[in-house]
């Protein structure tokens, strides 16, 4: 039986130690050939940016391990597409130093690879982590492992993406919703050495909503591990029929132009 093929990618750039202790547990545990695809440097916060409209310029690191010159989602395209020789089982994303929950998925450039990988068909899992907890990068790895394992020889959904959080000294996984997070909006205007003037915004965590059953709440409260099942489908089903607006649309292209 051929092994399956998995993708990995991150945001935080083709030097982070995690990326290469995940590849090494993926081929140990499930016997994969891993492809590693990073960005060749940090990419936080890109979300789903692709690049358009300039080159990316790819370099084999060493074998099998690939660096990027762009966001976390073109390596999985780049990936999925031009170098992997065969249809991927799996991409998985991360390990994230610091946690992606709540709110932050719409931000994450890990877990915009993931939704990369999900918009393609591939099953994929985005994974994050205690920000500075090197320990626990171990168990979230085996925690992905067993994951990974069931997602492959299972049939998993289409259109969903999961993301897994695990915080320093979890010893259980449990299925959660998609909390809240709150920030601080913060924006910082300064000056850089010849004069000219410059904003630096986003400010730091000012806490989460207190809900049970959610990521937020299962990782900062309670210390779990949380496993989330993303859709990417985005429609609110719940207000498509009798609950939408009930606002006039017909008409609109008969009506004399104010512009």
């Amino acid at each position: 039986m051929e092994a399956p093929l998995i993708i990995v990618t991150n945001d935080d750039g083709i030097d982070s130690p995690y990326l290469a202790l995940l590849a090494q547990q993926l081929k140990a545990s499930l016997g994969a050939e891993v492809l590693v695809v990073a960005p060749e440097r940090q990419r936080s916060a890109m979300s789903h940016a692709i690049t358009l409209h300039k080159p990316l310029r790819i370099r084999e690191q060493r074998a099998g391990f690939y660096s990027l010159s762009g966001s976390p989602v073109d390596c999985v395209y780049v990936a999925s597409s031009h170098i992997a020789e065969r249809a991927p089982a799996l991409v998985i994303s991360g390990p994230n130093d610091g946690f992606n929950l709540g709110t932050d998925v719409f931000y994450s450039g890990t877990v915009g690879a993931a939704v990369e990988g999900g918009l393609r068909g591939i099953p994929s899992i985005a994974v994050s982590v205690d920000r500075n907890s090197d320990a626990v990068v171990p168990t979230a790895a085996r925690l992905v492992c067993r994951l990974a394992k069931q997602m492959i020889e299972s049939p998993f959904p289409r259109e969903t993406v999961l993301n897994v959080n695990v915080p320093a000294g979890a010893t259980e996984a449990v299925w959660t919703k998609v909390g809240k997070r709150y920030y601080k909006d913060d924006v910082q205007e300064r000056t850089d050495p010849r004069g000219g003037k410059y904003i630096w915004i986003g400010g730091g965590i000012v806490g989460i909503a207190e809900v049970p059953d959610t990521d937020c709440y299962t990782v900062m409260r309670e210390g779990k591990a949380s496993v989330t099942l993303l859709g990417l489908d985005p429609t609110r089903y719940d207000l498509a029929g009798s609950q939408k607006p009930n606002w006039a649309l017909d008409g609109f292209a008969e009506e004399e132009s104010t512009i």
